[in-house]
């Protein structure tokens, strides 16, 4: 079993606890906090069966990481992991939907993807997002992994100008041609840069600070009216200040 699961790390205010989910009620707990914030308040038209339950097809192929507020009895905050053993097992990774990765192929057997990433409202603090993050660190040093992908999206209420916008201002953080990847569903860059100022959403300032790289332009997501930015993070690259938060080596 891994360390993960048996050494769960707690937030000092609040009585959080990340660690991965153990039982199919956690896992459920965990789809139903997705349904919740992609469907209901983001709007996201999901395919699952079940009203309520954010469930797919590689659900059952991922672990699922979980932020538990132990006091409340309920799960606040969640990430999922597809492994690179699991994604051959599915047949690719989650972003192979929306990207073309055949660049990537050097590097698959230890590219590890995480996504679905959500906190419930009453939770979105920095320290919920740096326990997952710390979770997710762990989970990477104690199997070996040493690339962590994932699509970062941006809202498109407002048409697609702000997600332009922010794409622009990542050029710094452009990884190098052999790490590019390429949307199935291009964002029509040029047709939506009017000169809209936009900040950068704080997940992906937080993946950028931390040695993160854009893969290349956004895809859109027509079912959740995102764009969706390719990010690769391999480990070696995280910087060290930020390290000590959620990349570091935990105690044994």
């Amino acid at each position: 079993m891994l360390n993960l699961e048996t050494r769960p790390t707690r937030h000092r205010t609040r009585d959080l606890q990340v660690r991965l989910a153990s039982t199919p009620t956690e896992v459920r707990e965990a789809q139903k906090l997705r349904w919740r914030v992609f469907a209901d308040e983001m709007g996201a038209r999901l395919s699952s069966r079940e009203a309520g339950v954010d469930r797919d097809l590689f659900d059952p192929y991922c672990e699922h990481l979980i932020v538990r507020d132990e006091a409340a009895g309920r799960i606040v905050g969640t990430y999922r992991i597809l492994t690179p053993q699991a994604a051959r097992r599915v047949g690719s990774y989650y972003s192979e939907t929306e990207f073309d990765l055949t660049r990537f192929h050097l590097i698959r057997e230890r590219l590890v993807e995480v996504g679905r990433s959500c906190i419930d409202p009453d939770y979105r603090t920095g320290a919920t997002i740096a326990l997952l993050w710390s979770g997710l660190a762990r989970f990477m040093q104690e199997n070996g992994y040493d690339y962590l992908m994932g699509c970062a999206s941006i809202g498109m209420s407002d048409g697609g100008h702000a997600a332009a916008a922010i794409y622009q201002q990542l050029e710094p953080y452009r990884a190098p041609a052999e790490w590019s990847a390429f949307p199935r569903l291009r964002l029509p860059l040029e047709a939506l840069a009017d000169g809209t100022k936009a900040d950068l959403p704080p997940l992906i300032k937080g993946y950028v600070r931390a040695g993160a790289m854009i893969c290349g332009e956004p895809a859109w997501d027509p079912d959740f009216n995102t764009a969706d930015l390719l990010v690769l993070l391999p480990m070696a690259r995280a910087e060290q200040r930020y390290a000590r938060h959620f990349f570091e080596r935990q105690a044994a």
